[in-house]
């Protein structure tokens, strides 16, 4: 896996862009913080159960111009370049799922926000 520039990021914007996913739990549907206990004085708590960030597991991408219709012109991306295949990322869908399960050129990566 390799990670790229901001500068490359931009240019694979032409490429490919965005993620379709969707969306998370309401607000109103996330469970309460549960304190898990006190470490050196510092309070521990639990915020999501385990899986509670649901990755995702069957990126669908689009074109460079449905996603510039789409996204804002200053969105942050995150790009994947193997063996001359590209991939771009939305953070802002990262933000929610943090991590993209997807094949670049027959290769398994892991994307992780």
């Amino acid at each position: 896996m390799r990670f790229v520039s901001g500068a490359v990021i931009m240019l694979l914007a032409g490429f490919l862009l965005g993620v379709a996913v969707r969306p998370g739990p309401a607000l109103s549907q996330r469970p309460e913080p549960k304190v898990h206990g006190v470490f050196d004085g510092d309070t521990m708590y639990t915020v999501l159960p385990p899986g509670g960030i649901p990755a995702i597991t069957e990126p669908i991408f689009i074109s460079g111009e449905d996603a510039e219709e789409q996204m804002s012109p200053d969105e942050m991306l995150m790009g994947i370049l193997v063996g001359g295949e590209a991939r771009a990322y939305s953070l802002w869908h990262l933000d929610a799922h943090e991590i993209v399960n997807d094949s670049i050129g027959g290769v398994p990566i892991a994307a992780t926000w």
